[in-house]
């Protein structure tokens, strides 16, 4: 049977249950926020207290593993709730694709594996570029004292990116599902392709989104009210018809308030 044929409608139940996910992503956020552990959302100096400071002192290379594995399901729960709602259209066209497959449940589950993972690696190049520009600020007396030029620099960046060619091309692509399993599904090694294709398509999603994905750095990693604002508007780019048209209002509302923060403490 050929690739592309498929032979029996999708499941109806694939929306649902994606649903489902991500309303467990957004519960267990919510429940960490507001436990005792909240802080571990955050890129604060939680290591150094509590218990999170003990573990550090008792595990082998615990002050960089501990807090690398806490960061690293923080991400990818963040990206799970922000993220696969923004995936739905490809999941629901693979799935019709794959409906007569026996292992069509794992395909899809490595098509989401895929697409994490590529998140995942753009949450630890954040994390460290984060890392980066905290030990700047704490070398540096200026920045110490003027660290608002650091966010006033990302919402600007977040803002100019709006407009360029790079995020455009990337928002097209992803906008177009098919495209994407036309060019890594061939169902010869059915495993390999799921996971290819939900990479391949994380890489475009990330080439959209990362500015946006940015501004988490400056609002709070741990804010669940902006998460669900900017995923809306993640969301909305991607799989609305006229989603496309949210970019540059988009990116001038944060270059307006790059600039009302640099006029505020500019005239302090």
């Amino acid at each position: 049977m050929p690739a592309f044929m498929p032979a029996a409608p999708g499941r109806p139940w694939l929306v649902p249950i994606m649903g489902g996910l991500v309303g467990i992503a957004w519960v267990a956020l919510l429940l960490w926020e507001q436990s005792p552990y909240g802080r571990y959302l955050d890129h604060g100096r939680w290591t150094e207290l509590g218990l999170a400071a003990g573990i550090c002192r008792v595990l082998p290379a615990g002050e960089l593993l501990l807090p690398g594995l806490l960061y690293a399901g923080g991400w990818l729960l963040m990206t799970a709730a922000m993220m696969l709602p923004t995936i739905l259209p490809l999941l629901r066209r693979f799935d019709r694709l794959i409906a007569a497959r026996g292992d069509r449940t794992g395909l899809l589950a490595l098509l989401v594996a895929g697409y994490l993972l590529v998140w995942l690696g753009f949450g630890v190049a954040a994390h460290l570029l984060d890392l980066a520009l905290h030990e700047a600020v704490r070398q540096s007396d200026w920045l110490a004292f003027h660290a608002w030029v650091l966010g006033a620099g990302v919402l600007a960046l977040a803002g100019l990116f709006q407009f360029s060619r790079l995020k455009y091309h990337c928002l097209d692509r992803c906008r177009t599902p098919l495209g994407f399993i036309i060019q890594h599904w061939h169902g010869r090694t059915p495993r390999r392709d799921a996971l290819r294709l939900g990479a391949h398509h994380g890489l475009f999603c990330v080439g959209c989104c990362w500015a946006i994905m940015l501004l988490m750095f400056v609002v709070g990693t741990g804010n669940i009210g902006w998460m669900q604002l900017l995923g809306a508007v993640m969301a909305a780019e991607k799989n609305l018809a006229w989603g496309w048209r949210l970019s540059r209002p988009l990116g001038l509302a944060l270059l307006g308030w790059a600039g009302v923060i640099v006029a505020a403490n500019g005239w302090a």
